[in-house]
């Protein structure tokens, strides 16, 4: 007799079913939390809410270390066995992963709203969820074959350290508030975290799904580049690190010229023939695009002293290249390993399109100040609808059997 499954058990079938539900639901949360707090500070509805710390350090928390480590964590249980012929993760370590991280956001946003401690409580359980993460992934790295190719694995597992090391440094100013200690949750979050992560997957997944799905693909993933575009991000980290902007074009340039290189070589124009690759090509764009900007208001700044365009370079590389990345590779990931065909429906390709105009909206809000606020919630709203309803789409997958019958 066959017991049939519940909700519980589909969930935590397989590690991205959890972590992925929980990002989809956090990709949400976090955004309306953000709009609900520009309008009244903007007075563009209602009045300004009192919170336990300052709006924008909550942002961007809540971003970095509270929205992207679910997929990146999801992702990587998944791929790291297979890339390195590793033990699969067990179920008792993936979810406990998934609900340490999960509760630590719950408590974090209550303590938005009442105490800093609760807040505090919230990061020490998402320390606690991402200490297990790192302790498998480097249980993985470490116990397979020295024969495996490792490189990508070493790069992502190094960043994925940096950025527990981001959070706990995050903890430490919201005990302190020290500011050297939020400087540095800040920029390791983008610039030793995220940045390597997305960059590294990117070089490793990016040519190998195109040369599935196109004739004639030539695979191309140099590594001399790799290496030079991550030593790029490191020195840019460390010349932010050390406030010292007029000098980010040394490296800003070389970098966005990489990335301009890489998605011409990589077969931009030709991805347009199946969308789900598409999605991918169109999301690595945005780094040629964010550090050409990082590079000219580098440049800019040294001749006269001016952030010519504010916060609109990190934007372009925060929304533009991570969250779109993440966004198609979470389709991509989710439709393959539910049974499903890879093929992007049309709603979905229409989903990230319009994602892509909350990423310039961003941008503009930076560029035309006079507006800026309506841009600042424009671009919130712009993200938080297109996130609803790719949740309300992908995420009851994640609490269904796959249509295929087969197990994961």
């Amino acid at each position: 007799m066959t017991i049939p499954l519940t909700v519980r058990d589909h969930i935590s079938a397989a590690p991205h079913r959890s972590l992925f539900l929980a990002g989809a639901l956090q990709g949400v949360l976090t955004l309306l939390w953000w709009v609900f707090d520009l309008t009244g500070r903007y007075a563009l509805m209602g009045s300004a809410t009192v919170w336990s710390i300052a709006p924008t350090w909550a942002h961007a928390f809540l971003m970095v270390y509270g929205f992207f480590p679910f997929f990146i964590f999801g992702f990587l249980f998944t791929t790291y066995p297979n890339w390195m012929n590793g033990d699969k993760v067990k179920t008792s370590e993936y979810m406990a992963t998934c609900c340490l991280m999960a509760i630590g956001v719950v408590l974090f946003y209550a303590g938005l709203l009442t105490h800093k401690v609760i807040l505090i409580m919230g990061v020490e359980f998402m320390l606690a969820g991402w200490g297990v993460a790192v302790y498998v992934l480097f249980r993985i790295l470490l116990g397979t074959a020295p024969a495996q190719d490792k490189r990508h694995a070493r790069v992502i597992s190094a960043a994925l350290l940096m950025g527990w090391l981001g959070m706990a440094a995050y903890l430490l100013w919201l005990v302190t508030e020290s500011p050297a200690a939020l400087d540095f949750a800040r920029h390791a979050g983008i610039w030793f975290f995220l940045l390597p992560i997305v960059l590294t997957v990117s070089h490793r997944m990016i040519p190998f799904f195109s040369s599935r799905v196109l004739d004639n693909y030539v695979l191309i993933r140099p590594y001399w580049m790799l290496w030079l575009m991550l030593a790029c991000i490191g020195a840019h980290g460390c010349l932010q690190s050390l406030d010292m902007p007029a000098y980010l074009w040394i490296v800003d340039f070389p970098l966005a010229g990489c990335a301009f290189y890489l998605s011409y070589r990589w077969g931009f124009l030709r991805s347009f023939r199946v969308s789900l690759l598409a999605v991918l090509h169109v999301s690595f764009a945005w780094l040629g695009v964010a550090m050409t900007l990082y590079a000219v208001q580098s440049l800019v700044y040294m001749l006269s002293g001016s952030m010519l365009l504010g916060l609109a370079p990190l934007h372009a590389l925060a929304i533009g290249y991570f969250a779109s990345m993440i966004l198609a590779m979470a389709s991509r990931v989710t439709l393959g390993h539910s049974g499903r065909p890879l093929e992007l429906d049309h709603i979905t390709w229409i989903l990230f399109l319009s994602f892509q105009a909350a990423t310039v909206l961003r941008i503009l809000a930076d560029i035309v100040p006079m507006i800026a606020p309506i841009l600042y919630v424009a671009a919130g709203l712009a993200w938080l609808c297109c996130f609803v309803f790719w949740a309300a789409k992908y995420a009851p997958i994640y609490w269904r059997q796959r249509v295929d019958g087969k197990p994961g």
